[in-house]
């Protein structure tokens, strides 16, 4: 059966849109990562995609995990709530960081049992880490350059890299303890030299830390890490052999290198198939109508500026087409500019690779519409 077959047979069987995980590419994503970055500690960005099966497989593989709410937390927790009172706390303090450098009061002092990892770029974060969750490690997060990511990061997290000694000397004269910095190229990261500034940046700043006597210990690179959505860009290999160069000229090896990679782990685990439910042309464009829009699984066009694919089970003689949503909103525009067949009927279907990352993860139910319904398969 080739693939056009099985992904219609799925549709005969589970109906349509239909968002279909693959499993084993998952951990094939994941062993990839951890393969070619070897002294990285690995923590899957659950806010790319939470679906507590993808967190299941990726906590069997020993994957660590990025958290960003108290509720991304408890989808982790619930895997070590047997564990005894040491071994869990153990974990939480050693593979799950809440990233989000804003977390509110009532979270924190949900966690603070917990002595976990956070992440804080502020003063005013620092009072509330003193008085709701002192028994937190704090990682210093930098604003560096994102120059051609698909999603800045710097214009609302980061403090600036000149901030960076007064906000370690206020949190240890605080009481509080600093465990290293961290930073964030921004998502889809294809310019490699923002990873070799922000290194730079880091290490400049870890370094002057520690001769000041403070026991930093940790540096965080964030995620960015690139997807081959299409061929021009740059091969995570190529960005791997860079940042291992980078780590053992510019961290010795008591250093921990982390890392978030959430859209590398998860982009390319799934498809989704949607049905054309009305066509019509409009100023001489063909508009396909499907049954899935931005306010559902293609909300990452709008949420990370995502640039979709469709493909056709049908051929015939193709030209430039309009795919847009079920909604009656006029902004539900997926694509003006997509190449199809013009002769596809209402009826027919439409497949979309590689949407795993930043797709149900921000999905609605604008308009009554439920989304696509979610598969997920293993052969494992």
């Amino acid at each position: 059966m080739d693939r056009h077959e099985e992904l219609l047979k799925l549709v005969g069987q589970h109906g349509s849109p239909l968002f279909i995980v693959e499993h084993d590419i998952l951990r094939e994503n994941y062993r990839t990562f951890k393969k070619h970055l070897p002294r990285v500690q690995c923590y899957y960005a659950v806010k790319a995609n939470s679906q507590q099966e993808i967190v299941e497989t990726l906590f069997e593989e020993g994957s660590s995990f990025d958290v960003a709410s108290y509720n991304e937390f408890m989808q982790v927790y619930q895997y070590i709530k047997h564990f005894e009172k040491k071994e869990k706390k153990r974990f939480v303090w050693d593979k799950i960081i809440f990233s989000n450098t804003i977390k509110d009061q009532s979270t924190l002092a949900k966690i603070k049992q917990y002595k976990p990892l956070v992440t804080y770029d502020n003063n005013a974060e620092l009072i509330k880490l003193k008085h709701h969750c002192d028994t937190a490690g704090l990682v210093l997060r930098l604003k560096v350059p994102d120059t051609g990511s698909q999603v800045e990061m710097a214009s609302k997290f980061g403090a600036e890299p000149g901030d960076a000694q007064q906000l370690i000397q206020q949190a240890f004269d605080m009481g509080l303890k600093v465990e290293g910095i961290s930073f964030h190229v921004g998502s889809q990261c294809t310019n490699f030299d923002n990873y070799t500034v922000a290194l730079d940046i880091a290490a400049t700043i870890l370094n002057d830390a520690r001769k000041k006597g403070f026991p930093l210990n940790l540096v965080d690179i964030g995620g960015g890490f690139p997807v081959p959505y299409e061929p021009g860009v740059p091969q995570f290999e190529k960005l791997a052999t860079l940042l291992n160069s980078e780590f053992t000229r510019l961290f010795p090896n008591d250093i921990e290198i982390l890392a978030e990679p959430g859209r590398f782990i998860v982009a390319t685990t799934a498809t989704l198939v949607a049905e054309i439910i009305g066509k019509a042309r409009r100023d001489g464009k063909v508009f396909y109508h499907i049954n899935d829009g931005v306010y559902h699984t293609f909300s990452g066009v709008i949420f990370a500026h995502w640039i979709p694919n469709f493909h056709a089970f049908k051929g015939g003689e193709s030209e430039i087409c309009a795919v847009v949503g079920p909604t009656c909103d006029s902004f539900d525009k997926i694509s003006l500019s997509v190449e199809l067949p013009w002769n596809l009927e209402v009826g027919d279907f439409l497949y979309t690779e590689n949407i795993g990352a930043y797709s149900t993860a921000s999905s609605t139910k604008f308009n009554g519409f439920d989304g696509a319904k979610i598969i997920h398969r293993s052969t494992k």
